[in-house]
């Protein structure tokens, strides 16, 4: 930013304009064009929120619930999500969502915490549009609609949430309100692997172990892509990864037999608990 750019900033901030305020409270925030100062931040974000600027009361609730630059504090947090997410605020409404979903310093009300995955989940969130898909799917709160939980859980995926993606893997795995497709099960497990997603990486080697896909009808292809993946979930812990890649090892299946490294994953296996949902 040009210095009379920068003037020009901080000449509106102080003379209360609330979106200089907010714009110099961002620059203090993140050091743009200025030495980073947490405190400036607060201030002129405060400024700002309590003429009503929905950015700045979010930021403000960003900095006490995530302890930056203040003591963390859930009630203030809440209080500034709150007046940003009454404005529309898309990501005051998810984080006030997840707020009163986990009961943190609020009473826990899981129906509140869908109204606010509802309304930010309508403007493009992704993670609260699987918190949708999820809650739907499960009937927690809403009644059980699979049709509904796929609608929430695509548009989630569709944005590359990796959770998202291995929950429509696992429904199309399984055939839960659709009828069973595994290629479609295998492209998202895929892009939720791809990202990390340690569930999608097992689930995927169970699909190429167990020969439902074949590259090119190749059995040594199948078992490569297996141990390929149940390696990427065992080094993150997974123990049903860990004790299949263990069992590979130790029966020569598609690797050659070592007893060491099975030996390996079998013990990280068993001090694992067990793990989430796969297909």
């Amino acid at each position: 930013m040009e210095n009379d750019e920068l003037d020009k900033v901080i000449k509106a901030a102080e003379q209360g304009d609330a979106i200089g305020q907010y714009n110099l409270g961002t620059m203090y925030d993140y050091g743009d064009d200025v030495e980073q100062s947490d405190e400036a931040a607060e201030k002129w974000y405060t400024l700002a929120a309590d003429q009503g600027n929905a950015d700045a009361q979010y930021s403000l609730g960003v900095m006490h619930d995530e302890e930056q630059g203040v003591l963390k504090n859930n009630k203030t947090a809440f209080k500034w999500y709150t007046l940003a997410a009454n404005q529309g605020h898309c990501d005051a409404q998810f984080n006030l969502a997840i707020m009163y979903f986990q009961g943190d310093d609020v009473l826990e009300d899981h129906k509140t915490a869908a109204k606010w995955f509802t309304l930010a989940a309508e403007q493009g969130e992704a993670k609260a549009q699987y918190n949708l898909g999820l809650m739907y799917h499960e009937g927690k709160v809403f009644p059980k609609d699979g049709t509904t939980a796929i609608k929430w859980f695509t548009l989630a995926a569709d944005q590359g949430d990796a959770n998202a993606q291995f929950w429509l893997g696992n429904i199309y795995a399984n055939g839960i309100s659709v009828p069973k497709n595994v290629n479609t099960a295998l492209a998202w497990f895929t892009l939720a692997a791809e990202q990390g997603d340690a569930d999608s990486q097992y689930n995927l080697g169970q699909i190429y172990r167990e020969g439902r896909v074949l590259p090119q009808n190749k059995k040594t292809a199948l078992s490569w892509f297996a141990r390929s993946w149940y390696t990427k979930a065992a080094e993150q812990g997974h123990s049903k990864a860990q004790y299949n890649l263990a069992t590979m090892y130790s029966q020569g299946d598609g690797v050659p037999v070592c007893d060491k490294t099975a030996a390996k994953w079998y013990a990280l296996a068993a001090e694992q608990s067990d793990d989430g949902p796969q297909y």
